[in-house]
């Protein structure tokens, strides 16, 4: 299923800004700071990324996790009220 999103296009210094949506830039597989070309084609206009990032597998994003950096979140690692195991 595509993201979608309807928006208002509003000005930024002297030029104009529409602003992604994360769930369309997480589809899109946009990073903040992501270098993009835009261009204007038969009226409408199109982001690209330069350059595509590639489709990580589940053993990839497992090896760049690290629990230092995601401390605020939950590893739980045994039953911690009354679940039956």
């Amino acid at each position: 299923m595509n993201a979608k999103a309807e928006l208002k296009v509003l000005h930024w210094g002297n030029s104009l800004a529409v602003r992604i949506p994360s769930a369309v830039a997480r589809q899109a597989r946009l990073l903040n700071g992501q270098d993009v070309t835009v261009e204007a084609i038969d009226g409408m206009v199109v982001v690209k990324p330069k350059k595509r990032l590639p489709q990580l597998t589940l053993a990839q994003k497992l090896k760049q996790f690290d629990p230092a950096v995601h401390g605020g979140e939950l590893l739980a690692d045994g039953p911690v009220g009354a679940e039956i195991a």
